[in-house]
């Protein structure tokens, strides 16, 4: 009250509802950023979130802007797993290995140095949402891309664009490893072994069970869950497909949803009157 509004609380949809109900903004992470961007009233942004988010906000907001982060120890596992030495090396590696014609792609959800390395080499950014046009747009550069740091999401993506399963790779950053087995010429996508915790937590039996329980159901997905599970789902996409999905779903039919759990939770509670559980 004493701030009004200089004070501005994005909160990510993840986020339990304890915190969620102080929220000025509910979002995903780049699209908080990009709100916190627009602010321009605002001197300080309490960034209801993890590191990687509360680090994009700052980047794109103004140097007169402060990005608070409520708990400084707050991560995300699949951003964890992609530190700048380890992609320098993979880098390195891969190059003199398999060329100079290596693009690498970032996911959003990774540290600012990792963006960094992309951005120099002339990669980009990558949303759930925005995956398929900028992995596109990496083919059409007629280069091999290295994609950091979930495996999931670049598998899923470049499967849908025509990208065969036996022309992705593996680059393992911690044993230092790439997993492949066919010709190497084939090497069409270098995925980086990362994964979400969250969303790694789906397997095939909980789809089999749902259809069993109701065959009529409809399984939506993230596309950062394994490749069976997506391939088995009826929709796979972004949070804001899934939102989106939900809120325009025909009254009276059947959702599971394979995502962050706190979110399935406030869908179900919001969206009345079709029902609305867990994969998991």
């Amino acid at each position: 009250d004493k701030l009004g509004d200089q004070l501005f609380m994005p909160t990510h949809h993840y986020q339990k509802d304890e915190v969620a109900q102080f929220a000025d903004i509910m979002g995903d992470s780049l699209e908080l950023a990009r709100i916190c961007k627009e602010n321009t009233k605002a001197k300080y942004f309490v960034f209801n979130g993890v590191h990687f988010m509360a680090e994009t906000a700052d980047i794109l907001t103004h140097d007169n802007q402060n990005i608070y982060l409520p708990d400084l120890s707050a991560g995300c596992s699949m951003a964890d797993m992609a530190n700048i030495d380890q992609a320098l090396y993979g880098y390195e590696v891969l190059t003199q290995r398999l060329g100079d014609n290596i693009l690498p792609l970032t996911y959003v959800n990774s540290t600012a140095a990792i963006k960094k390395f992309v951005g120099e080499n002339g990669g980009s950014c990558v949303t759930s949402g925005n995956a398929d046009s900028v992995i596109e747009w990496a083919l059409d550069q007629d280069k091999r891309i290295l994609f950091l740091p979930d495996q999931h999401l670049g598998r899923n993506t470049a499967y849908k664009l025509g990208i065969k399963l036996d022309e992705m790779a593996v680059w393992d950053p911690i044993q230092k490893v790439l997993d492949y087995d066919g010709n190497e010429d084939d090497i069409r996508i270098i995925l980086w072994k990362g994964h979400c915790s969250v969303h790694e937590k789906f397997y095939p039996i909980h789809i089999e069970q749902a259809r069993k329980k109701d065959p009529d159901v409809n399984i939506i997905v993230h596309p950062e869950c394994q490749f069976d599970i997506v391939q088995m789902a009826d929709y796979a996409g972004s949070t804001k497909y899934i939102i989106d999905k939900i809120k325009n779903a025909p009254k009276g039919s059947n959702w599971v949803i394979g995502t962050e759990m706190n979110l399935v939770n406030r869908l179900k509670a919001t969206y009345t009157d079709i029902t609305i559980n867990s994969l998991n």
